[in-house]
Formats: C-alpha cells, sequence, structure tokens
C-alpha cells in the first residue's frame, strides 16, 4: 500500500492531521498511523462542546495490536464529530483523509494554531526515513 500525505494538511509527529477551513479545524489521524496500528476496533472521541487545547488528549483509538491516544493540533471547541466511526471505526481505514475524520473544532485563534505542526513532506520525511545505503 502506497501511503499518502495531502499537501493541504498539517500534521503532528504523533501521526495526527489537521486540514483548516478558515475558523474550522478537521481533525483525523493519518493514514500511516492507522497502517501501523491494524485493524481497529474501537474508537472514543470528544463530546460536542467540549473546550480542547493544542496537544490536549481529545480521544483513543484501539486496534487489534494496540491502544492509542489521540492528540490535538489545535485549541478550540469541538462542533462536530464522526458519529459513523464511532459505530464503525474500522471504516476509518478506508479514507482517513476524507470520511475518516474525527472531530471537527471551531478555533479559538485561526491566525495562530498552526505554528508547531508539519508539513506533508516533513511528516513523510519523519514516518518514511530514506535508506542509507552507504
Amino acid at each position: 500500500m502506497s501511503l499518502e500525505y495531502p499537501d493541504d494538511l498539517r500534521y503532528l509527529d504523533s501521526h495526527e492531521y489537521v486540514r483548516l477551513d478558515g475558523e474550522i479545524a478537521t481533525i483525523g489521524i493519518t493514514g500511516f498511523a492507522i497502517e501501523e496500528l491494524g485493524d481497529i476496533v474501537f474508537l472514543e472521541l470528544p463530546e460536542l462542546g467540549d473546550a480542547i487545547g493544542v496537544e490536549d488528549n481529545i480521544g483513543t483509538v484501539e486496534s487489534v495490536k494496540a491502544v492509542s491516544e489521540i492528540y490535538s493540533p489545535v485549541s478550540g471547541t469541538v462542533i462536530d464529530r464522526n458519529e459513523m466511526l464511532i459505530e464503525s471505526p474500522e471504516s476509518i481505514a478506508d479514507d482517513p483523509y476524507g470520511e475518516g475524520w474525527l472531530i471537527k473544532v471551531r478555533l479559538d485563534d485561526p491566525d495562530d494554531e498552526l505554528e508547531d505542526t508539519l508539513s506533508a513532506e516533513e511528516y513523510k520525511s519523519l514516518v518514511e526515513p530514506e535508506e542509507d545505503f552507504s
């Protein structure tokens, strides 16, 4: 499987992504994280109206291999969560950057949220380091 790292997203080294649309941030976990976890069997997400901060634990994803915490790349208020994924967590692997989003957040400060995130190229080099053939 060839992993994708969409250029319109920003990434955390803990394998979350964020897509900004004005003052709304869509948060999910990367295809790399999903591949590493394997079959996902349970997902816990914050409630609507919850206030979250940068690097706050916003839930957990459980697979047949491990349980991993999910961290927020932004701060704001949860305005939507992907109820379909709570019912069918395994479907996150079908489209992690589209229908597999986790939550949507109204940002506290849209101009100052992404300074500690990685570009697609930076994230890719983190998770797929170049082979050293010397």
